[in-house]
This record gives structure tokens, sequence and C-alpha cells, in this order.
């Protein structure tokens, strides 16, 4: 490589020898100080094997894997075209190939010809380095720590020649805590023998502002290794250190503001990241028309302040929503919080609102005087606190401008800079995009929540079944509401339905399918399916839910379950625990699909957390769902919930499911009570996951209200069955019901002796209502039919129908059992 230009003007390339070697060892390139340093001309080497140079092969232990190496260096004993031996230092770069297809690079290879040994004009260098290093403050001290030279930045920094400190230790050059500490790391260095390192921030007396500066205190030894000083150096790194302020000043913002979606909450994360880093006090004021208090709007404000925000004369109308200062008590303010007031047009923050542009002002500025002429308290304060400069940074998210932040510096000695602007600029956009963010989550929540209480149970239904209360617990602001949802549906028989589900994901869609969810289950509950059954039908309808799309536009945002629940293909899941008890039969039978396992509290106190078949959640399929059937005592306690009640990032769900257990063996006032003595135990604080609970007191109905008869499958048993259904009316004094309820038992019966098997029996259940319930062996399920003019049957059910409030069918594990329902008097027989 051949120098050119003003570096050939000023060095002489002959001075250092330059050969490169290719891939296979061959000289391809040779300049004069090669021939300088082994007699050789170009002509004699080039091309040749570069080993026929070497005196003495280095020893092979000793030689590196060469096509590893970026570089080399070492010494080699050369043989001189003479036939001398020449012992030469040499530093060889490794150069690689432009491209594959170059071959495997070349080896330049260096050897100086001049330099070898130190000269005398070497001490007039270093000498001369030392007073005149630009790069770096440097001085010099004895093993007594008293100085013995400095450089020129040194007399600089200080405002004191060589001559001022020589003899002096640090802290009586310096006189503030830096020169302590710096005397003290001499000490250490002497001790140890390590160099101690140090970052100062400080104003000296040589120096009108206030500097960053890196120190290095290191023991100078002699050839001896005897410690013969210390030598002290500082650079001033002013730029890097408040280049790495502003960078952790914008990590902290990214770490403290937006912690929550409340406009309030993050507005005052603002102001507290910025005092006192950055300013002395700050003030965030948001646009009127925003509402900050009801947590956004729905205009926009984009461009210019809308009609809500002009005040008299154009003036704009901001409310402050933060402040903070560095003086307690916050005494610069002169609007309070909440408060509004009116910036004239012109103003600082005006003007940063109407233009959409960051502004930087000293108060000397004519814009800043006129503006504190118009607001007396104003100007007293800029006055009372020597405010000396201002910056007003809009807040714009989206195209939307929210408001303006006012930063102001009264303490610190430096005004504002062009980069402290930047800085607020990048803070101010942080915050302005998590301020926008809550005024809209506040929006959708609240329509989500709305949504999800309208599709809630307003009331619970009356039944004799269970007594029954509840809770639902919306999530905490950071996920939004969710999809939980309980229900209590009434069934034939006296029965009841106790249902509790949960939808994966938050928001309005989460809502939207757990109403479609609920309304699926009361639909299958209608038409008293098992719950086994029943979860299976709904696991069908998840899965096409998910199949439709239904639940693809908001799968991405509950990748993995959201709350723990595997999603289906389509992105739609949920878990549901479905139990049917039967006061009659006192009998329980609960199916769950991937939810957590109800508690039982049994009269005598007993806590027991049933161990229930595990299914699949929602949407899942290929698993088939099972029940379990339990025999529940009077006075039982029967706890579903969803997972948001025992499940958090900061809690162990198996503590939180002893908390609830023990939580339930309190004495409590009624279920309401009790169910609010759940929540405080389990729930420390707002929950992270919607929490629905629903806890059922169970009820057994007197066996005097329940009357049984086993019928003969015989067409003349119908007489005897009717006369015991009106005499049990009689005893229990609803003789006013005894001629509908006779001709629906002897229709119901008739039609079972005629078209289905034995063995077949009639149940009368008095509850709030009496109940007609006839039982067969077969699993036919009857319908209504229209009969024809000369027909003979076909009008019974639609009798039946007419004459009852319900009737319907239901499976049961032996057949069907069909039943129908009259409103009648409640009362004790």
């Amino acid at each position: 490589m051949q120098e050119t230009g003003p570096v050939r003007d000023v060095v002489d390339e002959a001075l250092t020898a330059r050969v490169t070697v290719d891939e296979h060892g061959a000289v391809t390139g040779w300049n004069d100080g090669a021939e300088a340093l082994l007699g050789y001309r170009a002509g004699d080497v080039l091309g040749r094997p570069a080993g026929v140079l070497l005196a003495e092969a280095p020893a092979a232990p000793e030689l590196p894997p060469f096509a590893q190496l970026p570089r080399w260096h070492g010494e080699l004993v050369l043989r001189h075209r003479d036939g001398r031996r020449v012992r030469a230092r040499v530093l060889a770069h490794h150069r690689m190939p432009q491209s594959p297809e170059s071959g495997g690079g070349e080896w330049l290879v260096l050897s100086p010809l001049t330099g070898r040994e130190p000269e005398p004009a070497d001490e007039d260098l270093v000498s001369w380095s030392f007073t005149q290093s630009p790069s770096c403050a440097l001085a010099l001290y004895d093993t007594g720590l008293r100085l013995r030279c400095a450089n020129a930045e040194m007399e600089q920094s200080t405002a004191l020649t060589e001559g001022d400190m020589r003899g002096l230790r640090v802290p009586e050059i310096v006189d503030m805590e830096a020169g302590e500490l710096a005397e003290q790391d001499m000490i250490q260095a002497l001790a140890t023998g390590r160099p101690q390192y140090r970052e100062n921030y400080l104003r000296t007396a040589g120096e009108l502002r206030e500097h960053a500066w890196s120190v290095v205190v290191a023991p100078l030894r002699d050839a001896g290794g005897r410690t013969r000083g210390v030598c002290l150096t500082a650079h001033d790194i002013t730029e890097q250190f408040w280049a790495r302020k502003r960078l952790q000043l914008i990590a902290e913002a990214g770490r403290r503001i937006g912690t929550t979606l409340d406009v309030t909450r993050t507005a005052q994360e603002l102001a507290d990241v910025a005092v006192p880093d950055l300013a002395d006090f700050v003030s965030v004021d948001l646009l009127a028309s925003l509402d900050c208090d009801a947590g956004g709007a729905d205009g926009d404000g984009a461009g210019e302040a809308g009609y809500a925000d002009t005040g008299a004369g154009g003036s704009l109308v901001l409310r402050r929503v933060a402040h903070q200062s560095v003086l307690p008590g916050i005494p610069e303010a002169a609007v309070a919080p909440g408060g509004t007031d009116e910036y004239p047009e012109g103003s600082p923050p005006a003007e940063s609102v109407r233009s959409g542009r960051s502004l930087l002002y000293r108060m000397t500025d004519p814009e800043v005087v006129a503006w504190a002429d118009r607001h007396p308290l104003r100007a007293a304060r800029i006055h009372d606190f020597g405010f000396h400069s201002v910056m007003t940074v809009p807040l714009t998210a989206r195209g939307s401008i929210l408001g303006v932040v006012v930063l102001v510096r009264h303490r610190h000695p430096e005004a504002f800079q062009r980069d402290d602007l930047v800085l607020a600029e990048e803070l101010a956009a942080r915050a302005a995009v998590c301020i926008e963010n809550a005024r809209r989550y506040t929006r959708e929540r609240g329509t989500a929540v709305t949504l999800q209480r309208s599709l809630l149970p307003q009331r619970l239904p009356e039944q004799v079944a269970v007594e029954v209360a509840s809770r639902y617990l919306p999530a905490g602001a950071r996920a939004g509401v969710g999809g939980d949802w309980f229900d209590v549906i009434p069934l034939s028989g006296a029965r009841v339905a106790l249902v509790v589900g949960d939808v994966v994901g938050h928001g309005i869609h989460a809502a939207a399918t757990m109403g479609r969810l609920r309304t699926a289950v009361r639909t299958l509950a209608d038409i008293d399916l098992p719950p086994d059954e029943l979860l299976t039908h709904l696991d069908d309808l998840v899965a096409r839910l998910g199949g439709d799309g239904y639940g693809s536009e908001w799968a991405a945002e509950t990748t993995g379950g959201g709350n723990g629940i595997p999603l289906s293909s389509g992105g739609v899941g949920a878990t549901c625990l479905y139990a049917v008890y039967d006061p009659v039969s006192r009998r329980c039978t609960l199916a769950r699909a991937g939810h957590p396992l109800p508690v039982v509290v049994s009269p005598d106190g007993t806590v027991e957390l049933l161990d229930l078949p595990s299914g699949p959640p929602l949407g899942l399929g290929g698993l088939p769902f099972e029940a379990a059937e339990i025999d529940l005592p009077e006075d039982s306690l029967l706890v579903l919930y969803t997972d948001g009640l025992i499940a958090s990032r900061d809690t162990d769900v198996d503590d939180a499911v002893s908390r609830l257990c023990q939580a339930l063996t309190r004495p409590a006032a009624s279920l309401d009570v009790l169910c609010d003595t759940v929540l405080g135990a389990t729930l420390a604080h707002r929950p992270t996951d919607d929490v629905a609970l629903l806890v059922a007191r169970t009820r057994a109905l007197d066996s005097t209200r329940v009357a049984v008869w086993d019928v003969d499958p015989d067409p003349v048993a119908v007489a005897e069955v009717r006369k015991n259904a009106v005499g049990q009316l009689d005893t229990w004094g609803l003789t006013d019901a005894a001629f509908v309820t006779e001709l629906i038992v002897s229709e119901l019966v008739t039609n079972a002796i005629r078209h289905a098997e034995p063995p077949v029996q009639l149940r009368l259940i008095h509850d709030r209502s009496l109940i007609c319930e006839v039982s067969d062996a077969s699993s036919t399920t009857p319908h209504m039919r229209r009969a024809r003019t000369y027909d003979e049957g076909g009008r019974g059910l639609l009798l039946v129908a007419q004459l009852t409030q319900r009737w319907g069918t239901r499976p049961t594990a032996r057949g069907k059992t069909i039943w129908a329902e009259q409103d009648v008097p409640s009362g004790a027989p």
C-alpha cells in the first residue's frame, strides 16, 4: 500500500519494511523498507516462498493457528542477503478475502526500521505531553500526597498555577468533598497498588458552570517496583455525563410513566419523573374539554383546541391535572390541581398548544413578560422564586393535542438548553400516549362494564332448592373487564342449576362472548340436559364460535389464554362449572370444563374441596366430560367461583384456596356477609382478573310435600291413579287444582301406558307450584301435534300445555320424565 497526498509528504514509507504474503506463503509485495532491512530487491523475492527469508524457523509449538487469527506479532530471525542474521520485531495483519471467489486472503507483514531503542529526545516528548496535554487535567503527587507538578489543563480547571499548588494536598487545592474523596483514593492506591476510579459532578474555582469529571488515581512505580508517587488524572466527561443522565431519565420514564390507565395518575408520574433531574417545577395541564376527571371525552381536539377550550379574547382554557416541585408544598404553583386557568393568546403555553411545537424561553423574553403582566399571581411567583428559564411542550398523541407541560428552572443555576428541550419532548411524548390510552381505555372499559353487568343476572330467580348470594368484581384498570359470569336457573322438579364460567380475555369481545355462552347455557338447561351432556354441547358451540372467526380479531391480545385458559384454534376459550341440585333427593350432580374445583361446607363446618373429574376447557374438544354425584345435607354450602379469586401473579394458588376455605368457616349473619368475608380474605388488592363468586345454601323439600305412586302398565290403573292424586291434593288443601290435575294425570299416565315402556311412576311435588311428573323407561320424547277433525288422539299434550304454566320432558338414567307445572298457593298443607 502506497501512501498518497499529505501523508506521503510527512512520513517516509521506507522506514517500515512492508511485505505481503498470500495464502500459499508466497511473497506478493515488497517495498523499499523491506529491501533496506534484508538487502533483497523486489524482483529477487516476489513469487518465492516467504520461508526462504527465515534464518531460524520458529518452534512449531509456539506457532498459533494463523488462519483463525486477525493479527500476530512477535520476533523473527531473518537472513540478510549478505548472509548475516537479522532480528526483527514483526507485526502481521490477516487480511480477509473480499469475496469467497477471491481465495483465502493475505498477510501484511510489517517491521519498523527506526525507534527500536529509546532516544534522549523521547524524554522531551514525555515532558511536553504531560504539560501540554489538552485531553485531561493531570497532576503528580509524592508519597506524602503533596503536589509535585501539574499540567496546563489542571491549572486551568483550578484557576491556579503549578507554583500556587506545589506542596499542597488535594483537599487544600479543592476545598470541597471532591478533594477529600480524591485524597482517600490516593491513600487506597498507595495501600493496594491498584488504580482507583471515581466520578464527580462539581464546579471548581476555575469554571463558570458545573462539570462532570472522571477521576483516576494510580500509583507510580520506579524500575524496581517501588511506589514513588501518585498520578491523578481528571477527564471532563460533562457531555457524556448528561447524555447518560438523559438516557437514564428516559429509561426511568418508561418504567414509571403509565403504570396505570388513569389520566391524573399518569400526568403526576410525568411531573414526578421530570423533577428534579430536568426541572425545578413542572405543571401538566390538559384541555378543559377532555374532562380528565371523567377519564376522557369523545372529542379529539386534534390540531387546535376545541370550542370548549376557548375563553374570552381567544384565550385557552386548560385544567391543571398535576404538578411537582423541588420545594415542599409546591409553592410555585399559581393554579390548584383540578382548577382551570385561561392562558391568553400568544402566551407560551397557549402558543405550544395552538402550534403543536415545543418552545424554549428566558424569563426576559417579551412573550414571557407579557404573559406574566396579565396574571399578577404568576408574576409574583416568577419574581419570588427567581424563575430564569421555561419550556412549554405540547402533549400530542396520534395527531391530537391533549394539553401542555410547562417546565421551569429557578434552583438549577443553568438555563434550559436545546438538549433539555429534546429530552422534555421525549418524556411528554411517552406520557401523552399513556394519557390518550387511559382516555380511550376509560371509555371502552365503561362500555364493557356496562355490557358485562347488563348480561349478568339482574336479580336471582326465586326457587325453593337453594338460598343464594353472589358477587362480581371486574378486573383492575390494567387488565380491564373480562368474561366471567354466574347464573341460577330453576329447573323442572323443583331442581336448580348453578353455573359459573370464565371466558378468556378482557374487554367488549370477552363480555359479548360471555353473553352468548350464558344464553346458550340457559337454553340447554331449559331442555334439562344432564351436566356432562350440557358441557358437551357448549364445547361444540365454543368451537364453532372460534371456527367462524368470531374470536380471531382479539385472539392476538390473549395469546396463551390470557386468564391461563388455552384457546381454541379460532381464538375463543372458556371454562365452566355446571351443577344441578335436587331438593327432593338432596343430590347434586356436577361437571366441569377446565374450571376450578368447587368447595362444599357441611352443616357441621367441615370444608371440602370437591374432587370432580377434570374436563378440558371449552372449545378444545377431543375429550369427554364426566359428571359426579354427591349427597348434600340440608344447610350445606356449595361455593362456586372463577380463578380470579385464587390466581394472581403475587399469590400462590394453594395459599389462596386455603384462605378461601378458612373464610368459609367463619360465622356470618347472611350469605351476603359471607361473600364479603371471602373476598376480603382472598383478595389483598384490586384483582388482576375478573372474579365471580356464587354461594348457595341447600334446602331440602319436606317429604310431606312429595307423593309418589308406581303405576301398573294397564289402562284400568288410570282411574286409581287419578283418585290417589285428587286425594293428595285434598291433603295439601289444593282442591281448586283438582280438576286440572286430574286431567293432566289422566293424559300423561295414559300416554305412558299406551306408548312407553314400564315401569311407570307418578310423582306430585308441592313447593311454590304444583308439579306433576310421569316417568317411564322409554327414551322417546313426545311432542305436540295438531289433531285433524276426525282424529281420535293428538289433543292430550295440547290440553296439558294450555292448562299449565310450563311443561316439558327430561331424560333420566332409565328413560324419561314428562312434567307439567301449575301455579298454586305455596302455603304448608
